[in-house]
């Protein structure tokens, strides 16, 4: 989104475009799938007067403009990452922390199967799985040593 486009998106709500507000949006989409802190880090190289109560209030804002969204990755503070992208999977690595994408379509039968048989509706854009990526693991395992660790994981 444009910084016009935000622009126009805070002022339907009676909000003005600030330096700060643009600065946290830019870091966000440079960023991927960032944490506040990581958002906040980055902000800081451009003002550095930005704080981190400034960051996460102006990512509750763009989340309720609809223009970021969140999800939680690990045991700490949520990721963000732009809302115009398509809704995807979080493949996270156990071991270097890598963050990658999947197609939602991987999960939709699982999806699918959960509502019909269990009324549960998932929200397959706040899906993580943690695993180890083809760049920690050993891409030339023997066959059962990746069967079991699928089995067991990890």
């Amino acid at each position: 989104m444009s910084g016009s486009s935000l622009a126009e998106a805070l002022r339907a709500r009676g909000l003005r475009l600030t330096t700060q507000r643009q600065l946290v949006l830019d870091a966000v989409r440079l960023l991927g799938h960032a944490t506040p802190e990581q958002i906040h880090a980055k902000v800081r190289r451009a003002a550095a007067g930005v704080n981190i109560t400034t960051v996460y209030r102006t990512l509750e804002l763009l989340e309720d403009l609809g223009l970021v969204t969140h999800t939680h990755l690990s045991h700490g503070p949520p990721t963000y990452h732009t809302a115009g992208e398509k809704s995807h999977i979080h493949l996270v690595c156990h071991q270097c922390g890598t963050v990658d994408e999947a197609p939602r379509s991987l999960l939709e039968p699982l999806a699918v199967k959960l509502d019909e048989e269990r009324g549960f509706l998932v929200d397959i854009g706040h899906v993580a799985l943690f695993g180890v990526c083809s760049r920690c693991g050993d891409a030339h395992a023997e066959a059962p040593v990746r069967a079991a660790f699928r089995r067991v994981g990890r």
